[in-house]
């Protein structure tokens, strides 16, 4: 499966657009998607001038001392939760140059999924210095298209974001 499809490499341009007319720099903080936020960014030529940094941070461990996850909130709701997706999104603000981020977490699958987080369950949050967004999704499919619908909501939250600040 391509991962930067016409719709991702549409998006990901939106996102650069808006943060460049803002004068905005961009970050990510991913989970399940492994970096393919950023690397969806960064597929577009001249993304250096908007993109900062992006955080894969798969692990709990990395969670916590990359992005400063409290391991409290991952002890009490786990690492795929709005809690979680939050706490990444104002880490990766926090630790970065950004003005923006987003954040993903969860259920990629095909193993992994519970009753209470089926695969496909992706938690999303998208962080400026002015506020936070959090969202969830269920998505069908394998892993690829799992991953896939998850960058393409990741993008389109940070898009969102960038226009909310209009």
């Amino acid at each position: 499966m391509d991962n930067f499809d016409e719709e991702i490499r549409n998006l990901s341009t939106s996102v650069l657009e808006r943060c460049r007319a803002l004068g905005w720099k961009a970050g990510t903080a991913e989970s399940c998607t492994g970096g393919l936020i950023a690397g969806a960014l960064t597929e577009i030529a001249g993304s250096s001038d908007v993109v900062d940094r992006g955080f894969v941070t798969y692990s709990n461990e990395a969670k916590m001392q990359m992005l400063g996850v409290p391991a409290e909130t991952l002890a009490a709701h786990g690492a795929v939760s709005e809690q979680t997706a939050r706490a990444m999104a104002l880490g990766a603000l926090a630790n970065s140059e950004a003005t923006v981020t987003v954040a993903v977490t969860g259920v990629a699958g095909p193993g992994g999924g519970s009753a209470e987080k089926p695969v496909g369950l992706v938690h999303f949050a998208a962080a400026t210095p002015t506020g936070i967004v959090a969202d969830h999704r269920i998505f069908d499919g394998d892993r690829g298209a799992v991953r896939h619908q998850t960058v393409l909501h990741a993008l389109k939250m940070m898009l969102s974001r960038t226009e909310a600040a209009s």
